[in-house]
């Protein structure tokens, strides 16, 4: 099984390693953005063992070093550009430069470098397509929440279609742009499937509006309704009452991965595994996944528990001498305990803990003949433990988080509430009967207040979406047992820029859905009977059963993909880039070599935990390597937070309390990569004012003698700040 994380450190690591100045020794320059993604894959120590001599940022004063040359691993912005060009403008500031791009480089910024002062130091100049963050070995996503309020946010009022959907296309591109990446990473050209709704329209500024519908067909094309005889005209018309943010983005990734394919004629081809597939859906496709209390244990930790981006936990730690102190914990693919049982329900992750720590002890001959039995006995027993440090930690981590999950599943009556949950979202019963009573069960959680409001939201809302909508006073009636805020009621109604019916008038039909959640097997866990729809959709995929209406392919399905006709591969087509062929290096496909085909999901809007695991699951089960991304992780309670603010376009979210970005109407893709990438540069080192000794009579004025230095002070704090450099890393050997 191939991991995207192995798979961006090895790429991390082949760059760096492909630097080879002639004095061995060599300085790393990155940007804000690129050492973020290094960092999630390489630790510094790694770096520096690499014969990095010292790791600087671009943005900030940096020292003079004409002895070495510089390996810059950054994005390409006209900012960075610029600092390049600066940086061998007059005095070299450093001996060479090895140019290494986390995305590809625009022509116009090549030609200027081309064209620059900089352009006789360049050695190397490579595009790594690696722009996305690697959050573990099967997932991926751009860390960008702010998307889910840009696709999503119905516009503010009717003057502002036009800007809002400008917005969301510029957002749309660079969400192609992304995963344009993951699939040139991972050396996959593949079939590309979106997912069309059959029962709504677009959704947010996408939704079909006047301003941004081209103009109709002139009123005597009487025909132009027909299929026949219809002209260009009539088809723009029609068209954008299917511009599904799905069939957009899909369509975006195709265009980027044909652009990349004519520079690099050997993209995609594998004689030793079939060709991915690529499916493109919406968090509007699955509504009942952000809702429900899963019960394995990451989806339930990090729904239950203050888990920091889904990796920091800070918990409570008993040291060797029995004081507690708190102790921040990373959840990672490096934690081999948070991997074996991330996916398991919370039951047999805790016997799995438990069997380990007894084997654990018995291994190493601790205790004479004395096994835990509980959660408590393995508290108590860890605290003896001084002298195996590691593995207590460990333990001590998955003990803490595993305890606080069931003393709050206990407290806030999780087993009735996710009861009630399981029977809306499957419409069964455990015994796998249509519920009957589920009112009856429900009201009174929503009476209780021993039940948290946002659970009431989330039973609320699954309750809506099971009924395919309710009276407008059933829904008031609800909103009152529950006694919840005016903006918990706008989470709820906020299901209505999702495509979801959440009010039904007594005429109303059910809504024939061609997607539905597989039943739960006999070995189910009864609180954990939904699964989340993207199972379906895989599976489907994979037993070649998924509806082409539904999921439609944006070029040719694999059944009629044109055989090739000759095993020699055509000539590159020329480029810009050929011209200076003595600092120009093509990048190297991925040299790992798998054999089981490949699937790769992106969820616009937001995964899920459940989704994340689903993926796990479904490869082990399916015999095939899957790979799932999106915008952003959510979690239900930061889905419902976001909710309530999807109407006001974000203002008070956490991902961006100032609400959504007035959009700049179109304009070029590389000035909406400058604005996002943009960061300060650091303060200039401060003149030094000394005085000339006095020659004679006549006095001279001071002379400004500029000093290296990263802070304005220099001579008393140069050792406090060596020092400081020290204990980060960044010092020169």
């Amino acid at each position: 099984m191939s991991s995207l994380i192995v798979t961006v450190r090895n790429k991390f690591l082949e760059a760096i390693r492909s630097v080879n100045p002639p004095g061995r020794w060599k300085i790393l320059v990155v940007d804000e953005h690129s050492q973020k993604i290094l960092g999630t894959v390489l630790k510094q120590f790694d770096i520096l063992e690499e014969n990095v001599t010292q790791i600087e940022s671009i943005s900030n004063y940096r020292d003079p070093q004409p002895g070495l040359e510089a390996m810059y691993l950054i994005m390409p912005t006209n900012q960075n550009i610029d600092r390049i060009i600066r940086d061998f403008s007059g005095t070299p500031q450093y001996a060479g430069a090895h140019l290494f791009f986390i995305e590809g480089l625009s022509e116009p910024l090549l030609n200027r470098l081309g064209s620059s002062p900089a352009e006789p130091h360049l050695r190397t100049l490579q595009e790594l397509f690696i722009n996305f963050r690697a959050l573990e070995a099967q997932a991926f996503s751009l860390e960008s929440p702010e998307l889910f309020f840009s696709i999503f946010s119905p516009p503010r009022n009717q003057n502002n279609y036009r800007n809002a959907r400008d917005r969301v296309e510029e957002d749309i591109r660079f969400m192609s742009k992304i995963i344009a990446n993951v699939c040139i990473t991972m050396n996959e050209n593949p079939y590309i499937r979106y997912y069309v709704p059959p029962h709504h329209p677009p959704l947010g500024p996408l939704t079909p509006h006047a301003s941004t519908r081209p103009p109709p067909p002139a009123e005597n094309a009487t025909r132009w309704r027909t299929n026949l005889a219809r002209g260009d005209v009539a088809r723009a018309y029609e068209s954008v009452e299917t511009d599904y943010v799905a069939k957009l983005l899909a369509f975006m990734v195709q265009s980027n991965l044909d652009e990349y394919k004519k520079q690099n004629a050997n993209f995609g081809k594998n004689d030793a595994r079939p060709r991915a597939t690529l499916i493109i859906t919406d968090r509007s496709m699955d509504m009942m996944a952000p809702f429900l209390h899963e019960f394995t244990y990451q989806a339930m930790a990090n729904d239950l528990l203050p888990i920091e981006n889904g990796t920091k936990y800070t918990y409570k730690f008993q040291s060797s001498v029995g004081a507690y102190e708190d102790k921040t914990a990373t959840l990672s693919d490096a934690d081999n305990v948070w991997t074996e049982v991330r996916h398991m329900h919370m039951r047999e992750a805790i016997d799995k803990l438990m069997a380990d720590f007894n084997k654990f002890l018995e291994e190493n001959a601790v205790f004479k003949g004395d096994n835990a039995a509980n959660l408590n006995d393995m508290k108590e027993m860890l605290a003896n433990l001084p002298q195996y440090q590691e593995q207590r930690e460990k333990f001590s981590l998955h003990l803490s988080m595993a305890q606080e999950c069931m003393g709050i599943f206990e407290r806030d009556k999780l087993p009735l509430v996710a009861n009630v949950e399981q029977d809306c979202a499957t419409g069964l019963t455990a015994e796998g009967k249509t519920p009957k009573h589920l009112v009856e069960e429900m009201v009174p959680l929503l009476d209780s207040k021993e039940v948290i409001n946002a659970n009431k939201v989330r039973i609320i809302a699954l309750y809506i979406q099971f009924r395919e909508g309710v009276p407008d006073e059933d829904r008031r009636r609800l909103y009152q047992h529950a006694r919840l805020s005016l903006a918990e009621q706008d989470a709820v109604n906020a299901l209505t820029q999702f495509g979801v019916r959440i009010t039904r008038a007594s005429g109303d039909k059910d809504i024939r859905k061609k997607l539905k959640p597989k039943p739960a097997g006999d070995g189910e866990y009864d609180l954990s009977r939904y699964k989340p729809l993207i199972r379906t959709v895989i599976e489907d995929c994979v037993s070649d059963k998924l509806d082409n209406a539904l999921f439609p392919y944006v070029k040719e399905a694999p059944s009629a993909a044109p055989v090739p006709t000759s095993l020699r591969s055509p000539p590159p087509a020329g480029s810009l880039r050929s011209a200076k062929p003595s600092w120009h290096r093509a990048a190297r496909p991925n040299a790992v070599v798998e054999n089981r085909p490949r699937i790769l999901v992106f969820v616009a809007g937001g995964m899920t935990y459940s989704e994340i695991r689903e993926v796990y699951q479904l490869s082990t089960s399916l015999n095939k390597d899957i790979f799932i991304g999106s915008t952003h992780v959510v979690t239900p309670r930061q889905f419902v937070d976001d909710l309530k603010v999807l109407e006001l376009g974000g203002v008070g979210s956490r991902a961006i309390p100032n609400g959504l970005v007035e959009p700049r109407g179109q304009r070029p893709y590389q000035e909406f990569y400058d604005d996002k990438y943009y960061t300060k540069d650091g303060p200039q080192p401060q003149p030094k004012v000394t005085a000339p000794p006095s020659r004679g009579p006549t006095p001279k004025a001071p002379r400004l003698i500029p000093t290296i230095s990263h802070d304005s002070s220099n001579s008393a704090t140069s050792s406090v700040k060596e020092e400081k450099k020290k204990r980060k890393g960044l010092f020169k050997f």
